[in-house]
């Protein structure tokens, strides 16, 4: 049975929550989501549904970014989360390209994420993109994807992950 990405909804928040413990083993995903929406953060936020029951969730939410002393439309790709036991389905990438469809939408000019370096790349992450930008860690899990061509072509930037992320 095929699942159906659609837009989060108030109705969700405890099976999205009870979704990041399973898929994360603990709260720190579920902290961050609810900071994110009581910040007034979120810009976008999708579950996958199958058979009437969340299974997976990506959230993207606005992340103080410059380059080059410009302020830049960025969005912060995290969590992201798919039901254990349905993983490598399909699922999560299914969510991530709806939800830069919609990060389009909303304007934004680039993505942010700290992830696995060996899946994000499919989606057009790029490490390389990410280097110019100052952010507490660095390597091949620190990966940008710009949606607006050029947007973070520059000498130096720099990443403020707000206080939901616990940082």
């Amino acid at each position: 049975m095929a699942e159906t990405v659609r837009a989060a909804k108030p109705a969700d928040a405890e099976a999205i929550a009870a979704l990041n413990r399973a898929a994360f083993g603990g709260e720190e995903e579920v902290g961050i989501i609810k900071r994110l929406r009581h910040d007034g953060l979120v810009a976008v936020e999708l579950v996958a549904e199958q058979g009437g029951e969340i299974i997976g969730h990506i959230l993207l939410s606005w992340l103080p970014t410059t380059m080059d002393g410009r302020s830049l439309k960025a969005l912060a790709l995290a969590p992201m989360a798919v039901r254990p036991g349905l993983q490598r389905q399909g699922i999560g990438g299914r969510l991530i390209l709806a939800a830069l469809d919609r990060a389009r939408a909303v304007g934004a000019e680039a993505v942010i994420v700290l992830g696995h370096p060996g899946y994000y790349p499919r989606f057009g992450f790029s490490a390389a993109l990410a280097r110019n930008l100052a952010f507490p860690f660095s390597g091949e899990a620190f990966m940008a994807l710009e949606l607006v061509p050029g947007t973070l072509a520059g000498k130096r930037g720099s990443v403020s992950y707000p206080a939901a992320f616990g940082r």
